[in-house]
Order: C-alpha cells, then structure tokens, then sequence
C-alpha cells in the first residue's frame, strides 16, 4: 500500500510540475514548486481522494495562495473543510476567493449557506444574482434554482400564489424534487390542502417517498393531532417496516415520549427545507458511490439543521462504504443516545465493525444486551440478531431466534423465506441435514426465484452425491438469474463436472476463476476440470496456485498437495 501510494504521488508530481509549465507563471511557479510543498500538495489530494479528510485538511492549509494559479487546491481545499465541519473557516476561504474573482459553485453554495443559517435573505439574495451560472452542471443549476426561489419567498414576502410562480423557473424534468418542494411549499404556508399534498406525496408509487411520513408526522404533531400522525407512520410501517426514521418517531408517540421530536424540521424555516434539499442530494450521489461529495452536502445539511440527529445516519454509511471504520463508530456512538430503535440499529453497527478487532463472544455478548434491554424486540429485530449469530458461527443459538420469528410470522411475511433460509444455514453447519434441506425447501417454496438459496441447495446436493441433475437443472436456472455470480457460476461447473461433462464444466469454471480469482474452492474445482480435459501441466499450475493463496485450510492443502501428484480421479 505504501509503494503504491509513493507511486501515485509521483504520477499527480508530475501532471502538476506539466500542469505549471503550461500554465502557471513562473512566480507561482518558484513559489510552490519546493518540496516541501509540493509534498504537502500532493499528500492533500492523494488523501481527499482517499477520504481521509483530516490529513487532507492538515497539508493543504500550510498552502496560502495557491488557489491563485491552481483551481484544483480551491477545490479539494474547500472539500475539505467542509467534510472536517470546519464551515466558519470554509466561509472565510470562500469569501476569500469571491474577492479574488476565483470563486466556484461549492464556495458560493457554502457562502450562501450560511447567509441563510443567519437569516440574511437581503445578502443572500444579493450574492445570487452576481454569479456567474453559465458553467454550472445539472446538478448544480436545480440546487440554485431551488435555493434561489426560496431565498425569494423570504426576502420578497411573497404570498403562496407568488412563490408558485416563482417555484415554475425549476427545470419540469426534475419532477421528484418539485414534488417534494410542493409539499414543503404549502406546509411552509400551511394552505388548506397541505395534508392532501402529503397524502398524494406519500402514496406516490413512482419512487419511495415514504421518508416523508415522517414530515407529515411532524407537522400533525405539532398541531397536536398525535393520533393522526400515528396513523399515518402505522400505515406506512406496513409498507416499509426498516424504515429507521420512521420507526424511532412511532415508537417515541407510542410511548408517549416528551421529546418524541428529536429530530427537529421546521418547515417554515428555510434553512432547515434547504437542508433537506442538501440532504437529497447527499442520498444520491452517496447511490452513485460519490461519497466525498455526498458527505460535502449532508454536512451543509448538518449546518443548516443542527438538530435533525437522522442526517448522521447515511455520514455514516458512507463512511462504512470507504472503510473509515473508527469515523463511522464514532458517529453510531452518538446515535446510540437518540432512542431505541437508532440503539439497536448503531449496536448492530457498532457490533459489525467490532468483530474485525475484538474476541467474536465479547462482541456477541453486548449485541445480546442491545438486544435484551429491546422494549419489544420486533421480528425484525429478532431476525437481525439471528443472522448477526448465525454469521458468526453461533448456529445453535441462531436457531433458537430463527425460530422464534417463525412463531410469529406467517408463511406469507416477507421474512418468511428468508429465516427459513438462514435457519437452514444452521442447520447444515451443525450438520443436521434433513432439517437443513426441509427449510431450504421451504424457503424456495415461498419464493421459488431466490438464486443463492436454490446454489446453496444445489451444491449441497452435489456435493453429497445425490440429485445431480436437479440440480444441474436447479443451478441453470440460479444462473440465469444471477449470470455473473462467481459462487453460482462455479456451483453449476461443478454439477457439469460431477456428471462427467468435462468440456461444458471447464467452460463455466473457467469464467468463475476470472469471477473470483483468489479463491481457493473455484481454482480447485477449475484445475480438476483441466486435468480431466487433458491439460495436466495447467492443472498443476492452479493447484499449486491455490497452495499460494492465503486462508487456505490445511486439510485442502493436503488435498491439492496428493493432486498434484496423482490427479483428482481419488477424490472426486
């Protein structure tokens, strides 16, 4: 990893020294091509690059200026300080090369931010007009067409007719967003028919709206209509019954919390409407895998709703994505304080990242807490748990919990065919078979297409000598569903071999070699196919390959070691 980062650094030295050759005078030039800086220059990006925002931060700041010949520092500076929540001084720098005639769309987007944080619609609205948008991506144009029109509302005291007129200058086509905007529009109002707004929202089928039941909670509950807003979660809790947001507020009502509304959203605030607006577009590129992007808008978001706790929740899912593990901990630590249903999702979390670094029994251990001190753990909450065992090789206790969701659910649930599943898992680890296939069975029963539970029955059949063409039948099929899976694309080699089709099995595992590369099982099976092919010499390259690779069991090491010598005609 070193190696290759040195590397990286000299390639990005060297477009930089090509860069200021062609572009840079030759003042800014000896100014900041010293070792020095250019260590730190390159260090700053390698790391921004790599999401490590803090040392980021540390090399680019000691570069004063270099925004004067480099817009790629203001950049990734600006980047930065905003993904290190340092946004008083990504204000100052912003303002800094407003002044310099330097400025871009995220240090406007940032200026602007904190112009409306501080209510200061006059200055905002000022800044707006002078910029310069003709190079703004798309992206770009509907967030300043939406900030923009909502700086007008405040600053003109439009009435509701006025801002709809001034709400038609956003592009038709983004119509999920003006969908969203409407709905917060006439609760910033709250028109007559703003419930009707929420309700048509809500039951949109177009996309998953269903985040915003919560807004509509919200605004019910603070005209104390808490039955209505209870209502309205319950029915859409049946929809969507992981929703972690919406989960928190109905068990709050429920138990008739005091302080039920945690996550603090005022719709007749625009900072906290523009924050939504930032948090969307966080959810979206993080989609995309752009998540130092996504984190620049969640934590603008963050910065204009301080209090809404919830917008850590995709911070740090992001941060789990580029494996910023100790960031991600720290962020499910605080969320653990904001009430049950966010305590067992961050335990979860917390439990997962914790198993990589402590005694797997001492991680079990406090899961089980979490999960005990549950009010009324639901089944979902059971079938989590389940699963965290189940992964963890605790398959009898796995079994119990698994159990314990079949007893309260129906065959219909949608967790059904998946606990019958992982029961199933359990069962063949702790080699209880016949219980095994029963629940596999089961499960396919209930929801016939589910590739990697027909590979898993298929496999296990193959490898018990029974069923094989069931099975080469049943692994066609998962295949066609899951066509680039290499556990799949190996399992139905393996049958093709097991049924002596020699030429068809090293077709299919060969592609699984390329599929999974490093994985023990697949060259085994790939250089068995090659040895029955003829090919001996390339099967003893693989098996040997195999003896290379790392996690390789000692018995399968023995295994391939009598292969090499003798083929595997003794043991197939």
């Amino acid at each position: 990893m070193y190696k290759f980062f040195k590397l990286k650094k000299l390639i990005l030295q060297t477009l930089f020294l090509y860069f200021f050759l062609l572009t840079g005078s030759s003042i800014g030039f000896e100014k900041y091509y010293r070792g020095d800086s250019v260590s730190n220059y390159f260090s700053g990006i390698i790391s921004l690059q790599d999401n490590k925002y803090k040392e980021s931060y540390n090399f680019l700041k000691t570069l004063d200026d270099l925004e004067d010949n480099h817009s790629k520092y203001s950049n990734s500076y600006i980047e930065s300080l905003i993904n290190n929540s340092k946004i008083n001084e990504a204000f100052k720098y912003a303002k800094k090369l407003k002044r310099k005639e330097i400025n871009f769309f995220q240090s406007d987007v940032i200026i602007i931010s904190k112009f409306i944080k501080s209510r200061n619609f006059n200055k905002a609205d000022d800044y707006f007009v002078l910029l310069d948008k003709s190079n703004y991506t798309p992206l770009q144009e509907l967030l300043s067409q939406v900030i923009f029109s909502w700086i007008q509302v405040e600053k003109a005291n439009l009435n509701y007719s006025e801002s709809q007129e001034v709400f038609q200058l956003i592009n038709p086509k983004y119509k999920n967003i003006k969908k969203i905007n409407n709905v917060f529009l006439n609760c910033y109002f709250d028109t007559s028919s703003v419930g009707d707004k929420f309700q048509n929202l809500i039951n949109d089928r177009s996309t998953d709206f269903s985040r915003y039941s919560f807004f509509y909670a919200n605004y019910l509950l603070k005209k104390n209509q808490s039955k209505k807003a209870n209502s309205i979660l319950s029915a859409k809790l049946a929809e969507v019954p992981r929703n972690l947001l919406l989960n928190q507020l109905y068990s709050d009502i429920k138990l008739q919390k005091q302080n039920y509304l945690q996550n603090t959203f005022d719709c007749k605030n625009i900072s906290n409407v523009i924050a939504e607006l930032f948090y969307i577009t966080a959810n979206a590129l993080s989609t995309q895998g752009i998540y130092s992007l996504s984190n620049f808008y969640i934590n603008l978001a963050k910065f204009l709703n301080q209090n809404f706790f919830s917008y850590n929740t995709l911070l740090a899912e992001n941060f789990m994505m580029i494996e910023d593990y100790q960031k991600a901990k720290n962020i499910y630590l605080i969320l653990k304080k904001f009430g049950e249903k966010y305590n067992w999702h961050a335990s979860k979390q917390i439990a997962f990242l914790s198993i990589k670094k402590s005694e797997t029994d001492q991680v079990i251990k406090k899961l089980e807490k979490s999960y005990k001190n549950l009010n009324s753990p639901s089944v979902y909450q059971t079938f989590d748990f389940a699963e965290f065992l189940k992964n963890n090789q605790k398959f009898d206790d796995s079994i119990n919990y698994y159990s314990k969701v079949l007893e309260n659910i129906s065959q219909t649930h949608e967790l059904y065919p998946k606990v019958k599943d992982g029961r199933g898992i359990a069962y063949e680890q702790i080699g209880d078979w016949s219980k095994a296939e029963k629940d596999f069975l089961n499960s396919l029963k209930a929801k016939p297409n589910q590739a990697y539970v027909i590979n898993y029955l298929a496999y296990s059949w193959i490898e018990k000598g029974i069923n094989i063409e069931k099975s080469l039948k049943m692994l066609e099929k998962a295949n066609r569903l899951r066509s680039n899976d290499g556990y799949i694309t190996d399992s139905l080699g393996w049958a093709l071999y097991k049924l002596k089709k020699y030429d068809r099995a090293e077709e299919f595992l060969k592609k699984a070699v390329k599929l999974m590369p490093t994985d023990p099982i697949v060259n085994d099976h790939f250089a068995d196919s090659l040895w029955m092919n003829g090919e001996k010499l390339q099967a003893r390259y693989y098996w040997k390959y195999v003896l290379n690779l790392e996690n390789v069991e000692d018995d399968h090491k023995n295994k391939i070691m009598k292969k090499i010598l003798n083929g595997p005609v003794s043991f197939n």
